[in-house]
C-alpha cells in the first residue's frame, strides 16, 4: 500500500472528512437561513413602499376618479426606475399601466400577490414583481407593484458565496486532513514500530511520547507504565526460578541425603523414624517455602484485589499477638502489644495477619540476644548456679498516622545496617548473621509484596538498638452499621 493509500485508511483523516462535511452542511444551513431574512426584509420594504404608493394613487382618486387615477399613473410610469402599475376595467381591458401582460387570473385575487409579468419595453419571461391587487367601484382593477431584481440578485450572490466558500473549505479541509492524518499517521507507526520490537522481546523499549499532553499521549503513557509493570514482574519471575534453582538445590539434597541414609539403615526401628522425621521436616520447610513463593506471587499480581474487604487490623493483629505468646515465652522474649481500636483498612485479612506473623517470628528469632538462643547443655546448672537470662523485648504497635494506619515490629537484636536494608526485601536474601538460623528469607519479600497490594509500603528503620519494621496502609473511616469481616487469624507457620 503507498503511503498516500495509508493516509486515506486513517481514522484521522476519514474523521476529518466527516467533520469537513458537517462543517460544510452547517455553513450551507447558516446562508440558507441568512438568505431567508434577508429575503423576508426585502418583501418587507415592497410592501411598505407598496403600501405608501397605493395610498398616494388612493387620494388621487378620491379627488379626481378614475380618470384621474389613470391620468396620475400615466405619469408615474414615464419617471425613470418606477414602480409597476396597472389599472383596468370591468372587462379587463388595460387603462393606464406599464404591464403589457400578466398570468390569466392574477387581478381576480385582492391583495399581495408575487407574479410573473411582462412590460411593453422588455418580454423577458422570467421578470416577477411583488404586487398588491385593488378592487375598485365599478369592477376597476388597480395593481401596484414592486419588481424584485433586487431580491434575484441577493440570492445570486448569497448561491455564488456559498459555491465559493464550500469549495475553499474543501481544500482547507482535505490539506487539513492530509496534515493531521500524515501527522497521527507517524506517531502511529512510531508505536507500532516500538511495540514490534517489545513483541520481538525486547521489554525495555518504550512507546514514543511527544510531550503534547493529547491522547495518544496519555495512550503511550499508560502503555508504557503497563510495560514497565510487566518488566518488574517478568525480572521478578526470572529472580524466582534463580533463586529456587539455586536456594532450593541445598534443601533438596539434604532431603535425598536423608532417604539415602534410611536405606543403608539395617533393622532399627528408632533409627528408621528418627530419618523419616528429618525427611519430614525437610519436607516441610519445602512447602513453608513453596506457599512463600506462592503468597508472594499472589500478591504482587494483584490477584486477591477481588477479594479485599473492610476490617478491623488491630483485631487481626490481637490474633496474631495471641498465637505467639507461648512462642515469645518459651524463648525467654517479653511480647508487648499496643494496638489502637477502631483502625480500618480494605484489604486480603490473611494475607496481612501472615505478614504481622513473620515480623513478629523474625523479631523473636534475630531480635534476642545470642545466649536465650543457644540450645541448653547436657548437664544443666542446678537453679542456685544458673545466670539470670537476659530478656528480650519485642514490640508491635499498630496505630493511625494521618491518613495510614502503621503496623510497626520493633526488636532490640543486632539489627539491619543501612547499607543492607534495600537488598533485604528481595528472595531468599539472608545476611550473614543468619544464615545458621533456620529460615528461608522470604519474610521481608512477602511483607513488601503485601504492603504493595494494599497500597502502601514497608520501610525499615534502627530501633537504637534493633530493627523497626513500619508497615503504612491507607485507613478507611468506617461506615456507621457497616459489618467489618471477623475471621479468625491465619494459623499459618512463620515463612521467614
Amino acid at each position: 500500500m503507498t503511503a498516500l493509500g495509508k493516509i486515506f485508511r486513517t481514522t484521522a483523516f476519514k474523521l476529518a472528512l466527516a467533520f469537513l462535511a458537517l462543517s460544510a452542511a452547517g455553513a450551507g444551513l447558516v446562508l440558507s437561513i441568512v438568505g431567508m431574512e434577508v429575503f423576508t426584509l426585502v418583501d418587507e420594504e415592497s410592501k411598505q413602499t407598496i403600501a405608501a404608493e397605493a395610498d398616494g394613487l388612493a387620494e388621487q382618486y378620491a379627488q379626481g376618479g378614475i380618470r384621474r387615477l389613470g391620468y396620475v399613473i400615466e405619469q408615474r410610469t414615464r419617471e425613470p426606475g418606477s414602480s409597476i402599475y396597472l389599472l383596468t376595467n370591468y372587462a379587463g381591458e388595460t387603462l393606464a399601466g406599464n404591464i403589457e401582460r400578466l398570468p390569466p387570473g392574477v387581478l381576480d385575487k385582492p391583495g399581495f400577490i408575487e407574479t410573473p409579468y411582462e412590460t411593453a419595453d422588455d418580454s423577458t419571461l422570467d421578470r416577477r414583481a411583488l404586487a398588491r391587487i385593488f378592487v375598485l367601484p365599478g369592477g376597476f382593477r388597480l395593481l401596484v407593484g414592486h419588481d424584485l431584481r433586487d431580491r434575484a440578485r441577493i440570492a445570486h450572490v448569497m448561491v455564488r458565496a456559498l459555491e465559493i466558500s464550500l469549495v475553499c473549505l474543501a481544500a482547507l479541509g482535505a490539506l487539513g486532513a492530509l496534515f493531521v492524518a500524515r501527522r497521527v499517521l507517524r506517531r502511529i507507526d512510531a508505536m507500532s514500530n516500538a511495540s514490534r520490537a517489545i513483541m520481538a522481546g525486547d521489554l525495555t523499549e518504550r512507546l514514543p511520547v511527544s510531550g503534547s499532553g493529547d491522547e495518544l499521549d496519555r495512550l503511550a503513557e499508560n502503555l508504557n507504565d503497563m510495560l514497565a509493570r510487566i518488566g518488574e514482574l517478568m525480572v521478578g519471575l526470572r529472580e524466582v526460578s534463580d533463586n529456587i534453582a539455586h536456594d532450593l538445590r541445598t534443601p533438596l539434597t539434604r532431603l535425598r541425603n536423608h532417604a539415602e541414609a534410611a536405606l543403608r539403615l539395617e533393622g532399627d526401628a528408632r533409627a528408621y523414624r528418627a530419618a523419616l522425621e528429618r525427611t519430614i521436616e525437610e519436607s516441610d520447610g519445602l512447602i513453608r517455602v513453596f506457599n512463600a513463593l506462592l503468597m508472594i506471587a499472589r500478591a504482587e499480581s494483584g490477584a486477591d484485589r477481588s477479594a479485599l474487604s473492610d476490617f478491623d487490623v488491630g483485631e487481626a493483629a490481637h490474633g496474631v499477638v495471641e498465637l505467639y505468646e507461648p512462642a515469645a515465652e518459651e524463648a525467654g522474649a517479653k511480647l508487648k502489644a499496643d494496638i489502637e481500636p477502631g483502625l480500618i483498612v480494605r484489604g486480603n485479612r490473611e494475607l496481612l495477619g501472615q505478614s504481622i506473623a513473620n515480623l513478629l517470628d523474625n523479631a523473636l528469632k534475630y531480635g534476642a540476644p545470642a545466649p536465650i538462643l543457644a540450645l541448653a547443655p547436657p548437664t544443666a546448672p542446678s537453679e542456685e548456679a544458673r545466670p539470670a537470662a537476659p530478656t528480650t523485648e519485642v514490640e508491635l504497635v499498630v496505630r493511625r498516622a494521618g491518613e495510614m494506619v502503621e503496623i510497626v515490629v520493633a526488636d532490640h537484636g543486632p539489627g539491619i545496617d543501612p547499607a543492607d536494608r534495600a537488598r533485604v526485601f528481595e528472595r531468599f536474601v539472608r545476611l550473614e548473621g543468619a544464615r545458621s538460623r533456620p529460615g528461608s528469607g522470604l519474610g521481608l519479600s512477602l511483607a513488601a509484596a503485601v504492603a504493595h497490594l494494599h497500597g502502601g509500603a514497608v520501610r525499615l528503620e534502627d530501633n537504637q538498638p534493633g530493627l523497626r519494621v513500619v508497615i503504612s496502609l491507607p485507613a478507611r473511616p468506617a461506615a456507621l452499621g457497616e459489618p467489618l469481616e471477623k475471621a479468625p487469624a491465619a494459623n499459618a507457620a512463620a515463612l521467614s
